[in-house]
């Protein structure tokens, strides 16, 4: 006993309420497969393929070729019999207890995807329907079938709930198995957002996908806002809403101080960084500015100037930006730092820094030329006062001792709170860190 099912022109997202049919992709008295394209569609966002939820016999097609249909209009109709209806998509009907070849609908079709599926009793049709079914077909009376899988056991491959059809294709094309995905819909109905989020988990190439079958490519992947991304978003937003920050910067010529790391590094012993040295400059820079190594205190109305220097320092991981601390770095001499920078960087990349090591920050020191730029005006790390970023060194022209000469030059910016100091103070903290790079040998008279 054959059954004729009309598949209705999808609700295509993005508040999109009509579709010029643009070619037909079968005709009537094809044999068609479940998620098939069965017609090519233009909307006011994109030129999409329409998969068919039904497989079996094409009975009729609504609208030529240039047509435009709304939303909820019939497309085609599909006679399934039992010789044509995978295991898969067979529900109960009327009478048994778990058996039969009434297919079951994919929810999410039609202009109301909140209404159950109905049965619609024909004529038996075979595989040599040819003519259309008349669009006004006159249907008895039937039982309401609640959009959820049977209650018998259901196999591997039994029905998944999803919300279209271009949902399942584009979990298809991605080589997403639906059955291992918990949706996040009502009753579990499968999302785009769920495919979406396995794909990206696959490493694969969603944006291009979602071109080729969504027409709402605007919608976009959706990344839950947690955990190291969650907390970060947090305490950054938390600085731009309290910290009125300023930023200065200036260009300083590295030569002289890349050639003193050289020559410490020449002598053997555990080599020194250059973030190190960065480092040890900044700690020398802070005893002489040490409003910039405070903090606010907003709940007594006061700047609270902190005695020790615990240093951040950015290390970009595979979990994210992480800012471990380096406590009492005004103590350490450079070897002492390069040691702690590597123990550190070493547990950040594995995953194994505690909330200790985290913690506790009273000035950041931000290295962005790692990533090849020039310069930036990075947000401070609440609650602290100020943070020194750090450009690549590069060989640029620069006028030195009266000539022109190509020198390794480093663009150094700081961000600061303007309620702990104003400008005078950055200014001159700024300042002192760039005379250290150009001539390493400021550092030494103020030790």
């Amino acid at each position: 006993m054959a059954q004729v099912m009309e598949f209705k022109l999808p609700d295509l997202g993005e508040g999109l309420t009509e579709a010029e049919i643009v070619r037909w992709l079968v005709a009537v008295g094809d044999v068609v497969a479940i998620d098939q394209p069965v017609v090519e569609v233009e909307t006011a966002k994109a030129m999409v393929e329409v998969p068919c939820p039904y497989g079996g016999v094409v009975t009729a097609r609504f609208g030529e070729e240039g047509t435009e249909l709304p939303v909820g209009a019939p497309l085609i109709t599909v006679a399934v019999g039992a010789q044509t209806v995978p295991v898969e998509t067979a529900a109960p009907v009327e009478g048994s207890a778990g058996s039969g070849n009434a297919p079951r609908p994919l929810i999410g079709y039609g202009s109301d995807d909140s209404r159950p599926a109905r049965r619609r009793r024909v004529r038996p049709v075979t595989a040599a329907v040819s003519a259309p079914v008349a669009p006004a077909v006159q249907v008895a009376p039937v039982v309401p079938v609640a959009p959820v899988v049977p209650v018998a056991p259901v196999a591997p491959a039994g029905p998944v709930p999803v919300i279209s059809p271009l949902v399942r294709k584009l979990a298809r094309d991605g080589g997403i198995d639906l059955r291992g995905l918990a949706g996040s819909g009502p009753d579990g109905l499968i999302m785009r957002a769920d495919v979406e989020a396995a794909l990206a988990a696959l490493r694969a190439p969603a944006a291009p996908v979602a071109a080729a079958v969504a027409p709402a490519a605007a919608q976009g992947e959706r990344v839950p806002l947690k955990g190291v991304r969650g907390a970060v978003a947090d305490k950054l937003s938390r600085s731009r809403r309290e910290i009125p920050d300023a930023t200065c910067w200036v260009d300083a010529d590295a030569t002289e101080l890349m050639a003193a790391r050289a020559a410490m590094n020449a002598v053997g012993g555990p080599k020194i960084s250059v973030l190190a040295l960065l480092a040890r400059i900044c700690t020398a820079a802070l005893a002489k500015y040490p409003e910039l190594n405070s903090t606010v205190d907003l709940a007594a109305n006061e700047i609270v100037r902190l005695p020790s220097v615990n240093l951040g320092f950015a290390a970009q991981t595979e979990r994210g930006l992480m800012v471990p601390v380096v406590r009492d770095a005004h103590a350490m001499n450079p070897e002492a730092l390069s040691a702690e920078f590597a123990r550190l960087t070493e547990l950040a990349r594995g995953g194994k820094l505690s909330p200790a090591d985290l913690t506790g920050g009273t000035f950041t020191l931000n290295n962005y030329g790692v990533f090849g730029v020039d310069g930036s005006t990075p947000i401070i790390n609440h609650p602290e006062a100020a943070m020194l970023g750090v450009g690549r060194i590069m060989a640029k022209p620069w006028v030195h001792r009266g000539e022109l000469a190509v020198r390794q030059v480093v663009q150094l910016s700081l961000t600061f709170d303007h309620r702990v100091c104003d400008g005078g103070t950055a200014g001159g903290f700024l300042r002192y860190v760039a005379d250290c790079v150009e001539s390493p040998a400021v550092l030494l008279r103020s030790l």
